[in-house]
């Protein structure tokens, strides 16, 4: 049986998810916009369901400082802040994940796409095949014969997995690794 890891950058696709309902959003009987939960869950879902992982990890930031900020003061400075209604959302999301017995990971000092890169070529390495699920593209530059990206669909479209090949086409480049200096 192939060891296959899906990784997911909880943020990233809790922001997706909150943002794609934006226009109809979901609320309990009691006001809680339940969107981004709705949303997280379904993708979890669909992935789990179509590409059947034998391990799975959710990178969370932890909202320490990371070494970026250390490095250069005005790290993210211009972002603005998270909406109430994701930040809300969160614990429930986690409690979702709990529910699913999905392992949570962050590490002080780091932000969630560093881990899932870091978890990703090690698990490579160990002869596992691995998904990251997002829609990041800074996420192509880790595209390997054993690493792909797993995008979520879309407006009723199916989710795409992209390779080696996709990436490269997509952005005219021989190696993904390009794609550090092109974004």
């Amino acid at each position: 049986m192939t060891k296959k890891l899906l990784l997911i950058d909880a943020m990233g696709l809790i922001f997706r998810a909150y943002y794609a309902m934006i226009k109809s959003p979901r609320y309990t009987t009691k006001g809680l916009n339940t969107s981004a939960a709705l949303g997280f869950t379904n993708s979890l879902y669909e992935v789990l369901k179509n590409e059947k992982p034998t391990h799975v990890a959710v990178a969370f930031d932890t909202g320490a400082p990371t070494f970026r900020h250390i490095e250069y003061e005005h790290y993210k400075e211009n972002r603005e802040a998270t909406p109430d209604d994701i930040v809300q959302s969160v614990p429930y999301i986690k409690r979702i994940l709990d529910a699913f017995r999905i392992r949570m990971v962050g590490i002080d000092g780091y932000e969630a796409d560093d881990l899932v890169g870091a978890l990703a070529k090690h698990a490579e390495i160990e002869g596992f095949e691995v998904l990251m699920l997002t829609s990041d593209k800074d996420y192509g530059q880790l595209v390997s014969d054993h690493i792909k990206m797993y995008r979520p669909g879309k407006f009723g479209q199916p989710a795409e997995i992209l390779g080696v090949q996709e990436i490269c086409g997509k952005y005219k480049i021989e190696r993904p690794e390009q794609l550090i200096d092109m974004l």
